[in-house]
């Protein structure tokens, strides 16, 4: 979940409505989720439409869900598909266990490992001055935040916490939604099962998971499907109401069926009826089904859900402060592909954890060549056919954005503004949830790509 193609910068309320005309008010949950939690992939810079500002949107000002029980006009649905409209969504992602069935993700039982916080937070960043894309006019760090719809900004240098801010319905006790940074989670642990030798990249989907072979992603590698250069007859084009997304989310909506639907039931099931459509390996194709694939591949291999696969390689392991949760279908499988909500400060330490080539406090918790694979990159020419015009020169590997700067910075990106944007040569994590009304990141790149370099070049030079 990152951007929109140029044919689909027409976004959520477009596509609500197609939905409701073809599946009915009983699907439309699970289709708002997925316009929110599969990713888009932009390329031009969208210009955001005339909407309630951060500050005005602010879901504690608007009293969504308050009172007991709340008032009928601040009430918040998944039954009618209200819980992911602006402006409620901004209450929605820090509560999407409220609307929807879930799965944990443990921490165990044990305390938390300390993540270190700086003698004094650095007020400097918020005063940190850079030129959006497109513009003259120089913007502030702090005024950003607010441009961006920020719910939470976190800011690890050198793994101290040197920023932390929250806004909105978000607090460092609760967990926001990471829409598509959950791809990213997803390709780690591919990457992981790759370093250890339990997983082959160069072998055939369908040898690890036959159910597949008859579809698509059957004669794909595994490696192929890791780095998105799959050729899938798929679209995620939402103002399209014949796209494949609409099939696909109407498989993975938990929520009864209508009477009448004949599609399949789950997302494994809708994997299994994926046509082809041009030829894998060819050019690099941002589609979330790649990555439920991926968790197909990964829990078949171990026995485990991607879930209970990421509690056992990293959140039992990193001592995180809070259990995370995925989203599943009506078969209790975890959505792959975006359904992942975790607290900031968690994020974060996964994060440093990759900056720091897989070792925390010590402890070597992911083989190093993992995290080197994910930093070379993906295959440049495959990448630049995807025609990313503001991510010029960037690549794809492993379900990460590596940017190929000077710096070697890469990230994780999901829709509304979900980053973990990692760049080693400033010794910086940042991590950001947001909940911006705007799906595609191309409406928040232009002031958000700059400030991180800036914060990154401040960082630089504090040595």
């Amino acid at each position: 979940m990152s951007e929109l193609k140029p044919s689909q910068t027409s976004v959520k309320n477009s596509s609500t409505r197609g939905a409701k005309r073809r599946l009915g008010l009983a699907l439309l949950p699970a289709l708002v989720l997925s316009t929110g939690a599969h990713a888009i992939a932009t390329a031009p810079v969208i210009a955001t439409p005339a909407l309630l500002s951060a500050q005005d949107s602010d879901p504690n000002k608007m009293g969504w869900m308050q009172g007991f029980p709340p008032l009928m006009d601040k009430r918040v649905k998944a039954a009618d598909g209200s819980f992911f409209t602006f402006p409620a969504l901004r209450y929605s992602v820090s509560h999407m266990r409220q609307f929807m069935p879930t799965v944990e993700v443990s921490r165990g039982i044990g305390a938390p490992l300390s993540l270190p916080v700086s003698k004094k937070l650095d007020a400097a960043i918020d005063n940190l001055k850079f030129t959006p894309w497109d513009s003259k006019q120089s913007m502030s760090f702090a005024d950003s935040l607010g441009h961006n719809y920020t719910d939470g900004m976190l800011i690890l240098h050198k793994g101290e916490v040197v920023y932390e801010r929250y806004f909105g319905a978000l607090a460092e006790n609760k967990k926001h939604a990471a829409m598509s940074v959950t791809k990213s989670f997803t390709g780690t642990l591919a990457a992981i099962l790759v370093a250890e030798g339990v997983l082959d990249p160069n072998k055939k989907v369908a040898e690890y998971v036959p159910e597949l072979k008859d579809s698509a992603f059957g004669d794909a590698t595994v490696r192929q499907v890791m780095d998105m250069t799959t050729g899938l007859q798929y679209s995620e084009d939402y103002a399209d109401p014949n796209a494949e997304i609409w099939a696909y989310s109407a498989a993975g909506n938990p929520l009864p069926k209508p009477e009448g639907y004949t599609g399949p039931v789950g997302y494994f099931e809708y994997l299994m009826q994926v046509k082809k459509q041009g030829e894998h390996g060819d050019a690099f194709d941002y589609k979330t089904i790649n990555s439920d694939a991926l968790g197909w591949v990964i829990s078949r291999v171990t026995d485990k859900s991607v879930a209970e696969l990421l509690s056992e390689k990293i959140w039992l392991r990193l001592g995180m402060e809070q259990d995370a949760y995925y989203q599943v279908d009506e078969l209790g499988i975890p959505f792959a592909g975006g359904g992942l909500s975790a607290g900031l400060r968690d994020m974060a330490r996964f994060g440093e954890l990759i900056r720091n080539q897989g070792q925390w406090q010590g402890e070597q918790i992911i083989p190093a060549a993992a995290i080197k694979d994910i930093q070379q990159g993906g295959d440049p020419d495959a990448f630049a056919k995807a025609n990313y015009r503001q991510l010029e020169g960037w690549s794809y590997r492993d379900m990460w954005w590596v940017t190929h700067n000077k710096n070697g910075a890469f990230a994780a990106r999901g829709v509304h503004g979900q980053t973990i944007y990692i760049d080693p040569a400033a010794e910086m994590v940042l991590v950001r949830f947001a909940s911006h009304p705007v799906a595609g990141n191309g409406a928040n790149d232009g002031t958000s790509l700059p400030a991180y370099q800036a914060v990154a070049d401040y960082l630089m030079t504090k040595g």
